[in-house]
């Protein structure tokens, strides 16, 4: 396979596409699209998000030491890219977009009421890198809509359809179709 230099740069995809929600010292919330999500841990359960200090929503997290990472569905793309494009300073996003904050369970900062997959996270730790800092969020709860569970309670991915980001062409995209079962197919290499 013939490949292209690209330098240093942060084309890496897919990256799901996340809404942020925060809360600040006086309780207003926040919300913001984040694609620089994933987990870092198992144990302890534990996600990193790493925000640019300017953003409003990295100050909410700093100050209230909680965060929620909702997942965004396909649907919601058009509202995911505008909660991108402007600033918690000058909008209220949830109500410009119609999206629905609730309260969580174990932090201060909402869930978005449309996203079928909200983490609940408490900030444990940061790591500074440059303008960014990665932020370590413990899991402290997951809320996934009840639409996604089958019969026998396994989880549907389909029910989910995550929205990602392809970074480098800056595009939003809905996935495909399954095309292996983790942990299963892989064992074919294995020699006997």
């Amino acid at each position: 396979m013939l490949k292209r230099k690209l330098g240093p740069s942060v084309t890496f995809f897919p990256q799901p596409t996340t809404l942020v929600s925060s809360v600040d010292g006086q309780g207003t919330s926040n919300l913001m699209t984040a694609s620089w999500v994933g987990i870092v841990s198992k144990t302890p359960p534990t996600i990193g998000l790493s925000l640019n200090h300017s953003r409003k929503t990295y100050a909410n997290i700093k100050a209230t030491q909680s965060f929620v990472i909702n997942m965004v569905p396909a649907s919601l793309a058009v509202e995911a890219d505008y909660c991108g494009l402007r600033s918690g300073r000058e909008d209220e996003k949830a109500s410009v977009t119609g999206l629905t904050l609730e309260s969580a369970s174990l932090v201060e900062a909402p869930l978005v009421a449309e996203s079928p997959l909200s983490v609940e996270c408490r900030l444990i730790s940061e790591i500074p890198l440059g303008e960014y800092s990665l932020l370590l969020g413990e899991i402290v709860e997951i809320h996934a809509c009840e639409e996604a569970f089958k019969d026998d309670g396994r989880m549907d991915a389909l029910a989910f359809d995550p929205l990602v980001y392809l970074g480098g062409i800056r595009e939003y995209w809905s996935l495909g179709e399954k095309k292996a079962q983790a942990y299963r197919d892989g064992k074919k290499f294995f020699k006997p």
